[in-house]
This record gives structure tokens, sequence and C-alpha cells, in this order.
């Protein structure tokens, strides 16, 4: 165990960074996982931080399967654990783990387009669903929120893991996508339940998701198989884009169990 008492230590400077600027990421080459729930779904995917690092309150009463989950422990007096938290309340423990290196698109597998989703808290709940419903893979279009962000990494609640994650991606690189794509719209193509009642939706399929103001982009829409509404029987111009992702998502996943 290694205790750090120095608000200039150079480990407790990165902390910073990693906690609080929403693409130090992509220069650092790490994240910071904070909080119970994020790290033990990180060991439940099997990946090995290269860091631990504990408020000296949390450290004390640490169980082991936390103080042998990485190969190095960082202790900061609980002062410093809060200057380095991204969160009101520090959750008084960590990882460190290195960013995975950014993969190939997988030709076969569901798969989530976002184009240019920005919100945060839009991308990390669309990976939650992604991942619930059986779409292993999530392409960001340049433009969408960093997917390795700390906020979206906390509304992830531990999907990433569990996903085959590309982002900054140009819109030619989806060609390499083997499968139909399915644009989501507000205002054009069949509604969904109509497609569901006639075991239409193809399968396995792209979803795209589009910008929360702009919706899909027309460069996209395009080259779609097919575009989707979703029927609003209460008004509404159009649903929040990770509401709609969900909805879109658990309809794919019907049709696969059925």
């Amino acid at each position: 165990m290694n205790l750090i008492t120095s608000r200039d230590n150079p480990l407790v400077k990165e902390l910073r960074r990693l906690s609080q600027d929403s693409t130090a990421y992509r220069k650092l080459g790490r994240v910071w996982l904070e909080g119970d729930h994020l790290c033990r779904a990180a060991l439940a995917r099997g990946v090995r931080p290269e860091h631990a690092v504990f408020a000296q309150s949390q450290w004390d009463i640490a169980p082991r399967d936390w103080t042998e989950a990485a190969p190095r422990n960082t202790v900061l007096p609980d002062a410093l654990f809060a200057e380095v938290s991204g969160l009101e309340s520090p959750a008084r423990m960590g990882f460190v783990m290195t960013v995975p290196v950014a993969p190939d698109i997988l030709r076969h597998t569901p798969t989530v387009v976002l184009d240019r989703v920005q919100d945060a808290g839009n991308v990390g709940s669309i990976l939650r669903s992604a991942s619930a419903f059986g779409f292993g893979q999530v392409l960001a279009i340049k433009g969408a929120a960093a997917l390795w962000s700390p906020k979206v990494l906390r509304a992830g609640m531990g999907a990433h893991f569990g996903l085959h994650l590309v982002e900054g991606l140009e819109p030619s690189a989806l060609d390499a996508l083997d499968m139909p794509w399915v644009a989501t719209s507000s205002h054009q193509g069949p509604f969904l339940h109509q497609l569901l009642a006639q075991q239409a939706l193809p399968m396995p399929c792209a979803w795209l998701m589009g910008h929360e103001g702009q919706g899909v982009s027309s460069q996209l829409a395009d080259q779609a198989t097919l575009s989707v509404r979703i029927a609003q029987p209460g008004g509404e111009e159009s649903l929040n884009v990770a509401a709609a992702a969900a909805i879109c998502l658990h309809a794919s996943a019907t049709c696969r169990v059925t």
C-alpha cells in the first residue's frame, strides 16, 4: 500500500483530470472508475484494473476482494480523495483502468449507432439499453459524447464492460456493417408497433439514434434500409433519444425471443 498526502503528486493530478475532464482519457489512455458499483461491474466482466485508490477511511475497512483487485493500491486522506472525486458525495474508492484500444467494427453484431448524440446521460442510458437487450456493439459518430467520459460511465452503470465500443467514426465507416440499418424518425416510416405485429423488424440490425435536436442526419437516413416511428398518442412532438432507444431495442429483443 502506498500512502499519498500531497495535492501535487502526479497520480493525484492525473486522477483529478480523469474525474473532471470528459476527454482526458483520450490523452492519458486511462479511465477512472469511481465507486463500488462501477468497480464491481468491471471485475464481473473480467476487467483487471491497473491501480486501486482508496480514501483512508475506506482502506481501513476494505475487504480482501478490493485490496487484491489491482497490482497496486494507493491510499489518500479522505479530504484529498474528495478533491479528486467527480462526485458530490465521494465514493471513497475507485479503479484506474486502461482504455480498451479502439477495435475494428464487428460486421454482424447487432449494433446501436449514436449519430452525434451529445448528452452524456442519454449516451450512458443508451449503452445500458444496448447491453440489456442484446446489442453488443455501439458505434459513435464524431460529435457524440465521449463514450468513456466520467458522466457517461456513471450513467452507463457498468454497461461499458459488456459492449464492443468504437467512437470518433466518420459516417462512411458504417459501410463495414453487414446488416440492415434502421433509422429512428419522428415523422416518417411505419410505426414500430405495426412492424412488431407483422414480425417485420430485421434482426440483426443497426439502429440509428440521432442528435437530440436534429435527429438522424440525412446522410445516414438516406442509406437506411428502413425508417421507423414510435406512436405517441399523447401528442408530444418527439421522444427523448434515450427513451426512444429503449423502446426500439426492446422491440428488437422481443422479436428475437419470439
